[in-house]
């Protein structure tokens, strides 16, 4: 998921609630490069077909409240919906090309590797195809030419959870950072440090959940000064819960995103707390604005980031929010 303001973000109502990055979470168990898609169409179909792609990681449970968003509101608004998804960068932006190719009504793309996916998101605007951004690139998507945005305030969720941790009388966090080049991760990890200036960070391999326990519990075997980690995806905060058992770490540990696992230890006290962006409301809203523009002409946000987060998980609500991570809308 360094603090900035961000007076003039706007919050959506209703589906919205704004509090925030980033970004996304980028574990999972594979890679691939298969598509896939999905989709379906209320009675009478609008004609619509968008492109919904993103930089998903197979096996990332993060992911299915973004598809069971984006599908929830092509069948809400009968629009035929296209998912593709690529973990890397080059080939996420050959998935946005031959979204232009085909010709498809708008396209709602990820947006973690700006630079990378700058030149086929212009392709797209040059196209006449309305792009909209979501989950991550909040500082980047107007730039690149998407029309709206929704997703959570990377840096201030990380400057949030970093006062929260510094109230706690954390000084050393150790930040795990588990995609490279991400800049909703960045973004994260920057906002923790500028609450707390011992934070550390730590790349590991998402895809390798093995991997990351191992990684997190040498460094925490290494370093006892480490008093609180902070993981960015829910997959990686069930690795870090098994590398403090292996090292006999008593280090605090906070997250963001949420899976039903995570908010069953948030419930049995072993998170901390979740700083959840609303993944399931960035799919729905994705795709209900551009439906909502090609039908209408809509704004939402006007031209302003519409925030999804942060929204905090922790042991005041949980027993409320808890029902429904079982249904991938929470």
């Amino acid at each position: 998921m360094n603090a900035r303001s961000r007076t003039f973000r706007v919050a959506a109502a209703l589906s919205v609630v704004a509090i925030a990055a980033a970004g996304c979470s980028g574990g999972g168990r594979e890679k691939t490069n298969e598509d896939t898609s999905g989709g379906g169409n209320a009675a009478g179909s609008s004609g619509y077909t968008i492109a919904f792609i993103t930089h998903e990681t197979p096996g990332d449970t993060f992911w299915d409240k973004i598809k069971n968003g984006a599908q929830q509101a092509a069948k809400d608004t009968g629009v035929t919906l296209k998912y593709s998804n690529d973990p890397e960068a080059p080939k996420q932006a050959v998935l946005i090309q031959n979204a232009v190719d085909s010709k498809v009504s708008g396209i709602a793309t990820t947006l973690v590797t700006p630079d990378a996916l700058a030149g086929s998101v212009k392709a797209a605007t040059q196209a006449g195809i309305p792009v909209v951004g979501f989950n991550s690139g909040i500082d980047q998507y107007q730039k690149l030419g998407a029309l709206m945005y929704f997703g959570s305030d990377e840096t201030l969720a990380g400057t949030t959870a970093g006062k929260r941790l510094a109230d706690q009388g954390v000084k050393h966090p150790l930040c795990v950072i588990q995609q490279t080049g991400s800049v909703a991760l960045e973004a994260r990890c920057a906002g923790v440090k500028s609450s707390v200036p011992g934070t550390e960070n730590i790349q590991v391999n998402g895809a390798d959940d093995a991997a990351v326990t191992t990684t997190l519990q040498a460094k925490l075997s290494q370093d006892k000064s480490i008093d609180a980690i902070v993981t960015l995806g829910a997959p990686q905060a069930i690795d870090a819960i098994k590398a403090k058992d292996q090292s006999g770490s008593q280090a605090k540990l906070v997250t963001f995103d949420l899976n039903q696992e995570a908010a069953q230890d948030i419930k049995d006290g072993k998170i901390l707390f979740s700083i959840d962006q609303q993944p399931y409301v960035q799919g729905y809203m994705a795709v209900t604005s551009l439906y909502l523009y090609l039908k209408n002409g809509n704004d939402i946000g006007g031209g302003k980031a519409v925030l999804t987060g942060p929204s905090f998980v922790d042991s005041s609500n949980i027993d409320k929010i808890l029902p429904f991570t079982k249904n991938n809308t929470r």
